[in-house]
């Protein structure tokens, strides 16, 4: 019921939306006197910060159109390669030179916990000069019809192996926070099958490997709650006039409320700092609001079978550090996992992953050589700084290209 009372809001502030963009525009056009004075970049900007923080946001779009190889630009399209109802695999083909050698294969798992693959774009920009970048791009649940059956954490491995095996043997993947885990079980079960299309080598990004080193609050909450709890609480059906209707789901805008809540203090900030940019003309500083917002606001739903599993396996009885995890019944044996070098990196001050969550992967892998490891602890850098921004571009970037480098030379 209560995903219900959100649409009716929603539809119910259609009208009031309509109207406060008709003024903002009315008291933002260079026709209208009005519009250079204080007071009237007042109202423009009282109208725009309520029908931004009150619309629904749609899926952005990556928009990476190009990148510089070598000193010269080179354009990129965005391809689907893959796909199946959950997920699309995305190559990002780069007009390459004709002389130019090609770049390895990169697939960069995107999480699936509430915000779209876009929230990577910086992930994928950085890493356009130096491979041949693929993406998976979740889809938005509410938008899958209850005809295309059901996904779950079993299904999601099964997708990666199937993508591995679509990108074929020699590939690299980095895994960005969520997807840590069953990527790693995805690698432990092709070793276990000797299955030829093995990633080359594996990076774990700010992944909840074992969440019992250092537990955040959100990984408390998880051993607090218990399972039933969040069945009955954050499990909702999606309502009439979507396409999934009737399919049960963790809905993007809780997950939303959940972070939004963590950092309450910041967000009003920002948004009143917003405020104050328009009315004193600052465009830059309002456009940079703007771009983070428009990602940070986007969310998606999840399968509530995907949530469930994830929450259990992962965060309430740790079943992969406790070598209890399964997959369709077959035991995940991370001791298997030998020939993908493993390389870990965590943020310092990530309140999401605690620091030693990821790291654990080293300890879990035993029969990964010494010379397959690497482990990466920046200093000062928060969840999302792990894959995106300053540090993550100026620091853990090129740790990253160190270490797929070395392990390209090893298997050439």
């Amino acid at each position: 019921m209560y995903y219900q009372l959100y649409e009716l809001q929603h539809a119910a502030l259609q009208p009031a939306r309509a109207c406060a963009d008709a003024i903002r525009h009315l008291y933002s056009s260079p026709l209208n006197p009005v519009s250079e004075t204080p007071w009237g970049r007042s109202i423009a900007a009282a109208a725009e910060v309520f029908e931004r923080t009150t619309r629904r946001y749609g899926k952005p779009e990556f928009g990476v159109g190009f990148t510089v190889i070598e000193g010269k630009q080179v354009d990129v399209h965005e391809e689907v390669i893959w796909e199946r109802p959950f997920c699309r695999l995305l190559r990002f083909r780069r007009d390459l030179p004709a002389n130019y050698a090609s770049d390895s294969k990169l697939l960069i798992v995107a999480p699936l916990s509430g915000h779209y693959a876009t929230l990577l774009r910086g992930t994928v920009e950085a890493m356009l000069p130096h491979a041949d970048v693929y993406i998976t791009d979740w889809a938005d649940t509410r938008m899958v019809p209850l005809s295309q059956g059901s996904f779950d954490l079993d299904d999601y491995i099964d997708y990666l192996m199937a993508m591995f095996g679509r990108l074929g043997p020699g590939t690299s993947v980095m895994a960005v926070c969520q997807p840590s885990v069953p990527v790693l079980a995805a690698v432990a079960l092709m070793e276990a099958r000797g299955d030829r299309n093995l990633p080359a080598a594996m990076v774990l990004m700010g992944g909840p490997i074992d969440t019992r080193r250092n537990p955040t609050i959100i990984n408390r909450l998880a051993q607090e709650r218990g399972l039933a709890w969040f069945r009955n609480n954050v499990v909702m059906q999606v309502p009439w006039p979507n396409p999934g209707m009737m399919r049960l789901v963790y809905p993007g805008f809780l997950q939303l409320s959940g972070f939004m809540g963590m950092n309450l203090n910041r967000h009003i900030t920002a948004h009143r700092e917003f405020f104050m940019h328009l009315v004193k003309n600052d465009g830059d500083s309002a456009e940079k609001h703007r771009e983070f917002y428009d990602e940070y606001l986007a969310v998606m739903d999840l399968p509530a079978e995907f949530y469930l599993q994830t929450l259990d396996t992962v965060f309430i009885r740790h079943l992969l550090p406790k070598g209890e995890m399964t997959h369709r019944g077959q035991p995940v044996d991370l001791r298997a996992v030998h020939n993908v070098a493993l390389m870990t990196v965590e943020g310092g001050k990530d309140d999401i992953s605690g620091v030693g969550q990821t790291e654990a992967a080293h300890s879990l892998c035993v029969n990964i050589p010494q010379g397959k490891r690497m482990h990466h602890l920046q200093p000062e850098v928060g969840h999302y700084g792990v894959f995106n921004g300053t540090r993550f571009k100026a620091e853990i970037l090129p740790a990253i290209l160190r270490f797929l480098g070395e392990q390209a030379r090893v298997s050439g």
